[in-house]
């Protein structure tokens, strides 16, 4: 793969960059429109394909903030067309790299010295490039390492980056400012503690701690000594990423095994911990030789307020649907509704949002879910964009929800997505 020498970091430099963007996304329109006259059986699939392809360089160019935003979407298998989820989830860990020279000035900023006078060996190429930074391989004293290198200026990029999104995200979810910014402002929180290599570590430890008991998970070791906030070393785990060992082919008790054991580290973190690790693709976690699941990656990790988990997870009770169940309360505790809503806004979300619950709330409300069933996600994608199309929604000027649920949502959202790759039947405990 071609590495990059350099990366835009100025403002004026990635305003450009997207702007060149928008610019080929409008030729490819003209370039398909102009075809139509010819042909009016013509479908998208080709103009999908082109803008995929553009957007995705782009955004590859100009990595951290931007390049999250399009691994963030290709999580969503209702959010975008076959080709863009193609071509975005390359961001988990096979965007372009970054070339040697630049890997080597961060080490000298950050460690003062370059990483061959650190480690034994070091690879000059990244073995994984992702979103925020790429991995190396290294061994020192016998151990085999993974060293993550953050890209340089990504830290410095994600507010004007964001600011540059908030109209984009205002015309397409037709949101006034003030709703907007208190879920742009969690987005922008988050992204920022992901480019903190030193809390990252802090965190790593921490729960990697607090979840050594579980059954069929692991975790790399880390070390303090050689890393910075801009450098993260741990131990190299030996296995498969998710996705390439589900394409080996694994036996249905395999499947089982593995994607109980993502059910179980979830739901302690969940519920026991407080905190959870937010950013469940493919990516972040490799399945070892020995078919246990080792976690690589605790850059975005949500801490749940108790006030919100309290209520949040009366979503799950088994009796929240019961006509003596003060939901329409819940609802309003938890922002789904508005204290401003007319009768007709509240009769309408309210049955939305009770369709809601009761579809993705199932696997709660089970002793035991399949995650394999097929048709329960095609109801999950039919609902979304039933919804997606209801002008009620579409033209309405309130963001419904709590920015906490903005990272809890994508964490079952992404978790869904990797039991349904998986197949796997899973025992629910919670």
């Amino acid at each position: 793969m071609k590495e990059q020498i350099n990366i835009p970091t100025s403002k004026v430099q990635r305003a450009s960059k997207f702007i060149k963007t928008g610019a080929k996304v409008g030729g490819n329109y003209i370039k398909h429109y102009s075809k139509k006259l010819f042909d009016k059986d013509l479908n998208n699939d080709e103009l999908h394909q082109e803008n995929a392809t553009d957007i995705y360089e782009s955004l590859s160019e100009l990595k951290g903030s931007a390049l999250k935003v399009a691994q963030m979407l290709s999580m969503d298998k209702n959010m975008l067309p076959t080709a863009y989820q193609d071509k975005f989830s390359m961001s988990q860990y096979s965007a372009p790299p970054l070339s040697y020279p630049l890997v080597v000035k961060t080490f000298k900023q950050y460690l003062g010295e370059s990483p061959e006078k650190i480690f034994d060996s070091f690879t000059r190429s990244a073995v994984n490039a992702a979103s925020i930074g790429q991995v190396h391989r290294a061994t020192l004293k016998g151990k085999k390492l993974a060293v993550k290198v953050q890209y340089p200026g990504v830290a410095d990029s994600i507010s004007s980056d964001l600011k540059m999104v908030r109209p984009i995200a205002a015309r397409m979810f037709n949101l006034g400012r003030a709703e907007l910014e208190q879920y742009i402002e969690e987005v922008e929180s988050k992204l920022i503690e992901e480019t903190d290599y030193g809390l990252e570590l802090e965190r790593s430890q921490e729960i990697t701690k607090q979840s050594s008991h579980l059954e069929n998970v692991v975790f790399p070791n880390y070390y303090p000594e050689y890393s910075s906030e801009r450098i993260l070393v741990m131990d190299w785990l030996d296995g498969h990423h998710l996705k390439d060992w589900i394409s080996h082919g694994p036996s249905q008790e395999l499947r089982d095994k593995v994607g109980q054991a993502l059910w179980n580290f979830y739901d302690f973190q969940i519920h026991q911990l407080k905190q959870v690790h937010a950013d469940p693709h493919p990516g972040n976690f490799i399945i070892t030789t020995t078919n246990q699941v080792g976690i690589i990656d605790f850059g975005c990790v949500k801490v749940i307020p108790e006030d919100f988990y309290e209520k949040y997870f009366q979503l799950m009770r088994s009796d929240v649907l019961n006509g003596d169940f003060d939901l329409e309360k819940l609802f309003l505790d938890l922002g789904f509704l508005a204290k401003t809503d007319t009768p007709e806004q509240r009769s309408f979300f309210m049955k939305i949002f009770v369709e809601l619950i009761d579809l993705l709330g199932k696997p709660f409300r089970s002793k035991e879910f399949d995650f394999g069933d097929d048709e329960y996600f095609s109801q999950i994608f039919e609902v979304g964009d039933r919804m997606s199309r209801m002008k009620e929604i579409r033209h309405s000027k309130t963001a419904r929800g709590n920015k906490h649920g903005l990272y809890v949502n994508r964490t079952y959202f992404g978790l869904y997505n990797l039991l349904n790759m998986l197949r796997s039947k899973i025992v629910i405990s919670s």
